[in-house]
C-alpha cells in the first residue's frame, strides 16, 4: 500500500505483542493458541491459586494440576523443539514464555522450571538421562541453599570480595567410584520443590579432598529416591501459584549415570543453565509487562472521570505511552538476545543478563504504573493488577538478584587481553 492509499488521518493498531514483524507460520499459530490458553486457562487459575494457602495450591484437587495437564496437552515437547531449525527455536522460545507470562507469572515459571532438568540434559547430549526422565515429568532446579543465594551462580568467583569466602556449602555430593552420595539441603526457593518428580541439582562436589563449592557437580535426582524429603511449601507475597520449598538429602545414593556434569564441567554447567534461565525470565516478564499495559489501556477506555474516559486525560495517555515503549524495547532486546545466544557457538551470558534485568525491572515499573492508572481500584482484589505487581516484584530477586547480575555481567564485559 502506497502512502496515498492511507486513510486521510492515518493510524494503525499494534498486534497482540506490539509492533511484531511477521513470525514463522508455525510460531504465529502457536502464539494464537498460547494467548487463548493464557487468557482462558492460566489467568483465572492464577487468580484462584493466589488466594489459596500454599498447601492448598498443591493439593490433589487443586486447579494447578489441571493447568499442568492442559499445558502438556499443547504438545510443546523437547522432541518438537528438536525437529525445528535453531533459528526457529530461538524465535519460538521467547514467544512461548511471553505468552505463559501473560497468563500468570508463577505458573509460567513453574512450567519453565519443570522442563529445565531435561532441557539441560539435552544441551549436554545425555541420552541416558533424557530416557530416564521424559519431559512430561515435573522438574525443578536445586541450586540455592540456606546460606547461599545468588553467590551459588558465581562458580568462577567474580563476585567475591577480596576478603570474602564462600563458606560452608549446605549440600554436598560425594563422588566415590561409580557412586554419588548426596547429603544436605537446598533452600525454600526451589521452584516446584515440594511437588517435582526430578531435580537438576547443582551442589558442591567432594572427590576425596573435601567439598569444593566452586568446583561442584550437577546430578539429576529422582525425588522418589531413598533419603529424599521435602519441607513445607513457602508462603510468599507474589507468584503464589508457583510452589517453592526445601529439598533434603540424607545419604541419597545414585550411580554416576545420574551425574550430568562432574567437577571438570561444573563451570560450563552453571554458565549454561544460568544463560538459559535468564533468557526465559526475560521472556516471561515481557509477557507480564504486556499483560499490565493491556489491562491498564482497557481500563483507561472504560473508567470515566471528569466526564470523559480517563485515556483522554493527558497524564494517562502520556503514562500509557511510556509503559508501551518500555515493553516494546524490553521484548525486542530479549528476542534479539535469545536469537543471538542460540545461533552462536558460545552464548554471551552477559547478554542474557541484559534481558533478565531489563525485563524484570520493566515489568515491575509498568505494573506499578498500571496500578496508578487503576487508582484505588488497583489496590483491590476485584482487579488482577495488584497481583501482577506483586508477581513482578519477586522477579527482581529470583534467578539471581538484579544487582548481583549487573556486577557479574559487568565482569563479563572485560577484555582480559587488554590487561598486563
Amino acid at each position: 500500500m502506497g502512502v496515498l492509499d492511507w486513510p486521510e488521518e492515518p493510524s494503525a493498531q499494534l498486534g497482540i505483542t506490539g509492533a511484531e514483524p511477521p513470525l514463522p507460520e508455525t510460531v504465529a499459530e502457536l502464539q494464537k493458541t498460547l494467548r487463548s490458553f493464557a487468557l482462558n486457562v492460566m489467568r483465572p487459575a492464577g487468580i484462584e491459586l493466589d488466594r489459596m494457602s500454599p498447601e492448598d495450591v498443591i493439593a490433589k484437587d487443586s486447579v494447578y494440576w489441571e493447568v499442568r495437564k492442559q499445558y502438556l496437552a499443547l504438545g510443546i515437547s523437547l522432541e518438537t523443539l528438536g525437529s525445528l531449525p535453531p533459528e526457529e527455536v530461538a524465535v519460538l522460545m521467547p514467544v512461548l514464555f511471553e505468552e505463559l507470562g501473560y497468563g500468570d507469572a508463577g505458573l509460567a515459571i513453574s512450567m519453565a522450571a519443570g522442563i529445565l532438568p531435561m532441557y539441560i540434559s539435552a544441551k549436554f547430549g545425555n541420552t541416558f538421562l533424557l530416557e530416564r526422565f521424559p519431559d512430561t515429568m515435573l522438574g525443578s532446579w536445586g541450586i540455592t541453599e540456606p546460606d547461599h543465594g545468588s553467590d551459588s551462580l558465581d562458580a568462577n568467583k567474580q563476585l567475591l570480595h577480596a576478603e570474602g569466602q564462600y563458606g560452608k556449602p549446605n549440600c554436598v555430593a560425594r563422588i566415590e567410584g561409580n557412586k554419588v552420595i548426596i547429603n544436605g539441603q537446598k533452600s525454600s526457593w526451589v521452584s516446584n520443590g515440594t511437588i517435582a518428580e526430578v531435580s537438576i541439582l547443582y551442589c558442591a562436589a567432594d572427590t576425596g579432598n573435601g567439598p569444593d563449592p566452586h568446583n561442584g557437580c550437577v546430578v539429576l535426582v529422582p525425588l522418589d529416591a531413598k533419603g529424599v524429603s521435602r519441607g513445607k511449601p513457602l508462603d510468599k507475597v507474589g507468584q503464589r501459584a508457583l510452589n517453592q520449598g526445601e529439598i533434603f538429602f540424607d545419604d541419597v545414593e545414585l550411580t554416576t549415570d545420574y551425574l550430568l556434569a562432574g567437577p571438570e564441567d561444573y563451570k560450563r554447567a552453571v554458565y549454561c543453565i544460568h544463560n538459559e534461565a535468564n533468557g526465559l525470565m526475560g521472556a516471561v516478564f515481557n509477557g507480564v509487562g504486556q499483560s499490565a499495559v493491556d489491562l491498564a489501556l482497557n481500563y483507561a477506555h472504560e473508567r470515566v472521570q471528569g466526564g470523559v474516559p480517563i485515556i483522554r486525560h493527558q497524564s494517562v495517555a502520556y503514562r500509557l505511552f511510556h509503559m508501551y515503549r518500555k515493553v516494546e524495547a524490553s521484548r525486542a532486546l530479549t528476542r534479539r538476545v535469545v536469537l543471538f545466544n542460540n545461533t552462536t557457538p558460545v552464548p554471551a551470558i552477559q547478554a542474557a543478563m541484559f534481558a533478565k534485568v531489563t525485563a524484570t525491572q520493566m515489568s515491575f515499573e509498568v505494573a506499578s504504573d498500571a496500578v496508578q492508572i487503576f487508582g484505588g481500584n488497583g489496590l483491590t482484589r476485584a482487579y488482577p493488577i495488584e497481583k501482577i505487581m506483586r508477581d513482578a516484584r519477586a522477579s527482581l530477586i529470583e534467578d539471581g538478584c538484579n544487582e548481583i547480575l549487573a556486577i557479574k555481567g559487568g565482569n563479563y564485559l572485560m577484555d582480559k587481553t587488554r590487561f598486563n
